[in-house]
C-alpha cells in the first residue's frame, strides 16, 4: 500500500452537529490533532479546514470538509487536486452503522453502505479506491430511525465506547500512514474483537 498523505474526518459543520454520531469521523481527526498539537486553519478554496502534521516522520495533511455531509465530495476532491494526492493515499474516517460503538475497522475500497459522505465522494471520484476508517455507532434497528439516530447524540456509554475505538485507531495510525495497512488492520481488528463479543 502507498503511504498515506491525507486524513479526512467526515461530519457536518456547526456546533449543533459537533456531538452527533454522524460526526464520528471529525471526532477522530480532532482527537488526532489534539494528540499531536496540530491546529486547523480554514482553507476557503478547499471548502474545509486543514492542518499539516508529522506522523511517524511522514508529512500528512489533516482535513475536515466544511460542506454538509452529503456534499463531502466537493471538498475532498478539491483537497486531493490542490495537494496532488492520489485517492489511494487518502484515509477517510466516518461513522459506521454496521459496527457497534467501541469498534473501529480499517478498509480499502468497497461500497458506501448508505453513508452519504462516502456516497458523494465516490460519485465524484467515479470509484471507491481509497482507505476508510469505519467508526462504529451501532444501528437503531429500523431504517426509518436511521436519520434521527445518526443526527442524534450518543448516550454516555456509547460515546465513551466510540472514543475508545478512536483511541485504538489512533494507536495504529502511524503504521497506516507508513503504508503498512495490513499490519495496522491486524492490530486494530484484534483490539476490537473483544468489544464486539
Amino acid at each position: 500500500m502507498p503511504d498515506l498523505r491525507l486524513l479526512v474526518g467526515l461530519g457536518n459543520p456547526g456546533p449543533e452537529y459537533a456531538l452527533t454520531r454522524h460526526n464520528a469521523g471529525r471526532w477522530c481527526i480532532d482527537a488526532l490533532a489534539e494528540q499531536i498539537g496540530a491546529r486547523f486553519g480554514v482553507e476557503a478554496k478547499l471548502h474545509g479546514q486543514a492542518a499539516k502534521a508529522q506522523i511517524g516522520g511522514q508529512d500528512v495533511w489533516m482535513f475536515k470538509p466544511l460542506t454538509f455531509m452529503n456534499e463531502s465530495g466537493r471538498a475532498v476532491l478539491a483537497a486531493l487536486r490542490y495537494w496532488k494526492i492520489e485517492p489511494e493515499q487518502m484515509l477517510v474516517a466516518h461513522d459506521e452503522l454496521d459496527l457497534p460503538p467501541g469498534v473501529a475497522r480499517l478498509k480499502f475500497d468497497g461500497g458506501h453502505g448508505g453513508q452519504n459522505g462516502l456516497r458523494d465522494i465516490m460519485a465524484l471520484l467515479g470509484h471507491g479506491r481509497f482507505n476508510r476508517l469505519r467508526i462504529g455507532i451501532g444501528h437503531p434497528g429500523h431504517k426509518d430511525k436511521v436519520t434521527p439516530w445518526v443526527l442524534g447524540r450518543p448516550g454516555k456509554d456509547d460515546e465513551a465506547a466510540m472514543l475508545r475505538a478512536i483511541s485504538d485507531a489512533l494507536d495504529v495510525l502511524p503504521l497506516a500512514v507508513a503504508g503498512q495497512m495490513d499490519e495496522a488492520m491486524k492490530k486494530l481488528h484484534t483490539k476490537g474483537v473483544n468489544r464486539e463479543s
